[in-house]
């Protein structure tokens, strides 16, 4: 058993604290023990799961894993601090809010021996499951991939590429390394609005390009436009919702790491992967503080 805290009760560690509660029977996740929770304010015990202060969760020699769910500025000092603990980490994605301090995370994982496991949700979903196995084998002309949604505090979750990064995993997962052409963004900061566009190449030299639009009132929702050789995909496919939640799905992943269940094959694509979409975002963020040119 690894004994397991939960830091951070907000929407993702309240559905991280029921998962813990109730494990699927002899999936890898029944062999994480909730030790209790960390938060901020002071909610003494929630389903009988005890609220702990954090320096008594590093210090705690009955836990050894930490799901750090606390928002994305967060998370870097969370994980730096359980890492250096020693114990295993489960980070809600983006594990950091620049490349540089994700790769120094992910070498202080490896110098301790730990496990650092980066959620990405987005990639379990059964419609991008079905999804992929549309777009698996076709040659890309042109795609674009447009995501709207609800205006969010930059101050907490970070420059829209970083809390984006979902939208970026799904483009490297699908059609391999990218390299950024140009980005830009547009504000309204009075009516909390920010769209960015980020223009990139496939190493085909294919365009691809990822919308992120955010405002109040915005529905949360993505629109594909890929266009193959063989004709477009201008919808996602329908696919029902798989029996077990996401989060559930994420937690079992974490909890085969810890057993030695994943091959060195699969966690070297997966860091590769990860590492490449905060490289990207950084050129991405990069891209847009740029001055704009004055041209005479």
């Amino acid at each position: 058993m690894f004994g397991t805290v939960v830091v951070g009760i907000g929407i993702a560690g309240s559905v991280r604290l029921r998962d813990m509660l109730n494990p699927m029977p002899s999936s890898p996740s029944a062999h994480l023990k909730l030790v209790g929770f960390v938060s901020r304010r002071t909610l003494d015990s929630i389903n009988e799961v005890k609220q702990i202060g954090l320096q008594d969760a590093l210090g705690n020699k009955e836990i050894q894993a930490a799901i750090i769910s606390t928002d994305n500025k967060s998370h870097e000092e969370n994980v730096r601090m359980f890492l250096e603990a020693g114990k295993h980490v489960l980070v809600e994605y983006p594990m950091a809010l620049s490349a540089s301090t994700a790769r120094e995370l992910w070498e202080l994982a490896e110098q301790k021996g730990k496990i650092l496991h980066v959620e990405h949700i987005e990639l379990l979903t059964e419609e991008y499951k079905q999804l992929k196995k549309e777009v698996t084998g076709k040659e890309l002309v042109k795609g674009t991939l447009h995501f709207t949604g609800g205006a969010l505090d930059e101050e907490r979750s970070g420059f829209p590429a970083f809390s984006g990064i979902a939208r970026l995993t799904w483009l490297i997962d699908l059609f391999g390394d990218l390299t950024v052409t140009s980005a830009t963004r547009e504000e309204q900061k009075e009516e909390n609005y920010s769209r960015m566009t980020a223009h990139f190449q496939t190493a085909n030299k294919k365009p691809l390009t990822w919308i992120e639009e955010r405002g109040p009132g915005m529905r949360r929702d993505k629109k594909i436009s890929f266009c193959f050789k063989s004709g477009c995909l201008e919808n996602l496919p329908e696919a029902p919702r798989s029996a077990v939640g996401l989060f559930m799905q994420d937690q079992n992943l974490f909890a085969k790491k810890l057993f030695g269940q994943v091959s060195r094959e699969e966690l070297a694509a997966e860091k590769w992967r990860i590492l490449r979409c905060l490289d990207l975002a950084e050129e991405i963020r990069q891209h847009c503080e740029r001055p704009a040119e004055i041209h005479s």
